[in-house]
């Protein structure tokens, strides 16, 4: 089976590689930023439905 594997490494498509990287990129900043995000923000941003203004 490992054989198989490691004789087809050789046909992995550039586009479907770029769409996973540019995917994990991506994944990887937003989760980022919502981890540097102040929580007295996020707090404020989670009563503005609430509010009557």
């Amino acid at each position: 089976m490992a054989k198989y594997i490691l004789q087809n490494a050789g046909n992995i498509n550039w586009m479907a590689l770029f769409a996973l990287i540019t995917f994990l990129t991506i994944f990887i900043i937003s989760i980022i930023l919502v981890l540097r995000k102040n929580n007295s923000t996020i707090k404020h941003m989670a009563d503005l439905p609430l509010e009557d203004d």
